[in-house]
């Protein structure tokens, strides 16, 4: 897979991948990172890369031209590339998407500034807005990052062992179970007994009890679309019972 990111700050993307799992993947061969700056296709003799809103508005306004010419680099590159471009206007990223994202072979995000992009270039070259919450970042080098780092885990090879996704929270719409490791005892505070019986089916059963205690607690919104069993719907049942008799 490559990865394409157009951005006016590339220390900023070059250093998260000099760091971590995404310098190890890159490295490895899993996917490429190739960090373009807009700024070079600039052909003001200043670089300059925004303007002045046509009809008047606050702030400055990325120009079309370094967005075209930039992104039909990458396309001359990477012709199938699906060219991403962050905006807090964009589908929101969750988990279903990142995993969907990485099956393509090449992906390219454009991070804008200022007050944004032309729409001109949104309209023509953009196959896909993107936003990683409701909110307004001041560029869109994070978001891209953020973005990036969700889809390469469900790139093979980046992470190991596959199994891993299995057990993440949103897999399977809940929340990760709380996880503990050595010592067993810290500060008074213990690791629960199951965890260390050795008991394969009692461990599993308590597991898939705090998946369903940890999303109850804080995000039980998303019990009404994860995949649940008769025996969770009871247990859950159990919990809100117990939680109305302790008030």
């Amino acid at each position: 897979m490559n990865i394409s990111v157009l951005t006016l700050f590339p220390d900023i993307i070059d250093n998260y991948f000099s760091h971590s799992i995404g310098a190890r993947a890159v490295r490895n061969g899993h996917f490429n990172i190739d960090i373009i700056n807009i700024r070079d296709f600039s052909l003001d003799k200043h670089g300059k890369v925004d303007d002045t809103p046509f009809g008047g508005g606050a702030g400055m306004l990325m120009m079309p031209q370094p967005l075209f010419d930039s992104a039909e680099y990458i396309k001359g590159k990477h012709p199938d590339t699906k060219i991403i471009y962050m905006s807090p206007k964009g589908r929101v990223l969750n988990n279903n998407l990142a995993r969907e994202l990485a099956q393509y072979s090449s992906i390219t995000f454009v991070c804008g500034h200022y007050e944004g992009v032309d729409q001109r270039f949104i309209d023509e070259m953009v196959d896909m807005e993107l936003s990683i919450g409701d909110y307004v970042l001041t560029g869109g080098e994070l978001a891209a990052l953020v973005s990036i780092d969700a889809i390469m885990r469900f790139i093979p090879g980046v992470i190991g062992s596959e199994d891993v996704h299995n057990e993440e929270s949103f897999e399977d719409k809940l929340l990760e179970y709380p996880q503990y490791t050595r010592p067993a005892e810290y500060k008074g505070l213990k690791v629960p007994e199951v965890l260390s019986s050795g008991h394969h089916a009692k461990i599993k059963k308590w597991q898939r009890e705090k998946q369903l205690e940890e999303t109850l607690k804080k995000r039980p919104d998303l019990l009404d679309i994860a995949e649940l069993s008769e025996k969770d719907r009871q247990y859950l049942d159990k919990l809100r019972k117990s939680k109305k008799t302790t008030k």
